[in-house]
């Protein structure tokens, strides 16, 4: 699953806690490319949406019980319902696009595809925001839509409705980061990820009686459900840790590790080959993030 990176991290850290910061944040991205591994297992019994709506369930109930296990519920309604509403909604849809990726795509292509989503915040904030953009970030812009181009080879290899889900879903988490920089929000992180995982268990809901009637699940397809639920939870806050005792600079990037982990999972768990296209594409990606973001 995407991750939702926060912007800001704590001032004056130390080289010893941006260390920390990396090995906990390195920890995070394991567990979301873990729990989207779970996700494309899933998806071969079940609709992709139907697994959406399993998984996000346990996530929710699980930041309710920590919630209420430190006596903050308050801090699950939002100040701002409108800005926690319409990100939900735009985050809601980017894990449905990027689950149904998961499931016809190989986990290392639809994470190339998400990679986008610094190239696409910057476009939006230049058409949306008035931001100008240097050069080189414009040349960062060029460069990642080079880099996808290496990586698929269209008109070489097909293409298919999960490289669009994929895109897509970079494309809506883009969206919603513009919508928080203009907003300049006050809300709490718990807010935010509650009002979320409400509206994509209800989008999932619709999604999967759109597909037909729910498939009904083994003990140990709930099992998996719940362990995805769980990792997707864990990953969260460890990243939210990772960026509050390190530098955004150094902690971000560590978000790309995922390629790595994407090409492990699907190695060991589907017999995935790692395309070495797909290793010198991501790598183009990585690049035009960094110029980007500069």
């Amino acid at each position: 699953m995407s991750a939702d990176v926060p912007a800001s991290s704590t001032l004056g850290t130390t080289p010893r806690s941006n260390l920390r910061a990396a090995l906990i944040v390195l920890l995070s991205f394991f567990l979301f490319s873990g729990s989207d591994a779970l996700v494309k297992m899933l998806a071969i019994k079940f609709v992709a949406p139907q697994v959406t709506f399993m998984s996000t369930i346990v996530a929710l109930v699980a930041l309710f019980a920590t919630t209420a296990a430190t006596g903050r519920m308050k801090a699950l309604i939002p100040r701002h319902p409108a800005l926690a509403i319409t990100r939900g909604v735009l985050l809601a849809a980017d894990a449905l696009l990027i689950h149904y990726a998961f499931a016809v795509l190989p986990l290392a292509e639809a994470y190339l595809l998400a990679f986008l989503a610094p190239v696409f915040v910057a476009i939006l904030a230049f058409v949306l925001l008035g931001e100008r953009l240097s050069g080189v970030a414009w040349a960062g812009v060029l460069i990642g839509f080079l880099g996808v181009a290496v990586a698929l080879r269209p008109g070489v290899a097909p293409l298919n409705l999960g490289h669009a889900a994929a895109a897509g879903s970079a494309l809506l988490f883009a969206m919603s980061l513009v919508l928080l920089r203009r907003a300049k929000s006050t809300e709490s992180d718990s807010a935010l990820i509650s009002t979320t995982l409400v509206i994509q268990i209800i989008l999932a809901f619709g999604a999967t009686l759109a597909y037909g009637e729910f498939q009904p699940a083994t003990s140990s397809d709930l099992w998996m459900a719940v362990v995805t639920g769980l990792l997707v939870f864990a990953g969260h806050a460890l990243l939210v840790r990772a960026f509050r005792i390190g530098d955004a600079s150094v902690v971000a990037p560590f978000q790309y590790s995922q390629i790595i982990w994407g090409c492990l999972y699907g190695a060991v768990l589907f017999a995935a080959p790692v395309e070495i296209y797909t290793l010198i594409g991501a790598g183009i990606i990585i690049v035009s993030g960094w110029l980007v973001l500069r």
